[in-house]
């Protein structure tokens, strides 16, 4: 019975792979299943959650007939699940990595970014915990019947593992420098691949980049003479108000510009009456 059960579970989830365009390969490592409960409900309308063993995701993805599908093979590892759904993969990455909490980090985890000690006060009173900080490199002082931290540390590079001596440091200060929640591996639309790195944007500073290029496009149109549909009425601006100018400049009467360089000879004109007593 058991058997027969492997195929039919393989065959249902490569059937889910054909329906959605977008499939991602996550990683569940240490995900409570609290948390994993939450994320699924926040993603109901927008994705489900297929959690399946190695051997049996392996074996759908590879009977898959969808375009370039077996390069998530070489991203399967231990404790894979899919996501599948109909939306944006860089949406959907969006939403996951908001679902992330912050967690105390343990002895061999691996940082997932500089872990920075900042200087200042700490409620920690004067006693054991300066060595237990110094083990660490942080150098303290005592403030007001506490320690304080003289200047900031980096105590653990990312990338690297957290030791002993750091785990009881970030403790002691009730720093969480870690992160629970799914992780998407690589996500798939249509043939295309996304590794993490290339989902994960800064949407902020990706739209202020964008907004520079096309600032600096316009610019570049306008000053180059060079009109396009999007800067050629700025062009016609600029030239009406640099012809202005010049038939002011000029005082030459060309009708549209009649009414200010007879305004400007006028103020010329009582300047120069002032100057010369009437």
């Amino acid at each position: 019975m058991l058997k027969m059960e492997k195929p039919e579970k393989a065959e249902a989830l490569g059937r889910l792979i054909e329906e959605y365009p977008v499939i991602a390969l996550l990683s569940m490592h240490k995900l409570p299943g609290r948390q994993l409960q939450s994320i699924r409900e926040s993603l109901r309308s927008k994705a489900i959650i297929k959690m399946s063993k190695k051997s049996l995701l392996e074996r759908a993805i590879k009977t898959s007939k969808k375009k370039n599908i077996q390069t998530l093979l070489d991203y399967v590892k231990d404790e894979p699940a899919l996501l599948l759904s109909k939306e944006n993969p860089f949406r959907l990455f969006r939403l996951i990595k908001g679902s992330r909490s912050p967690a105390s980090a343990k002895a061999n985890d691996i940082a997932p970014k500089d872990i920075v000690v900042q200087k200042g006060a700490t409620n920690l009173p004067p006693g054991p915990a300066i060595s237990t900080l110094q083990k660490v490199g942080l150098k303290t002082t005592v403030q007001a019947g506490k320690i304080a931290i003289s200047q900031d540390k980096v105590v653990v590079k990312a990338g690297e593992k957290i030791g002993e001596d750091a785990v009881g440091v970030l403790s002691l200060l009730k720093m969480e420098p870690m992160e629970i929640g799914l992780e998407v591996v690589i996500a798939c639309e249509d043939g295309v691949f996304y590794e993490k790195n290339v989902l994960d944007i800064d949407v902020e500073k990706y739209v202020a980049e964008l907004q520079k290029c096309v600032s600096e496009g316009v610019n570049l149109s306008v000053n180059a003479n060079y009109p396009t549909g999007f800067t050629i009425e700025l062009m016609l601006q600029k030239a009406f108000s640099e012809a202005k100018s010049l038939c002011m400049d000029a005082g030459f009467p060309e009708g549209e510009f009649m009414g200010s360089v007879l305004a400007k000879a006028a103020r010329e004109a009582k300047a120069l009456e002032g100057y010369l007593g009437g």
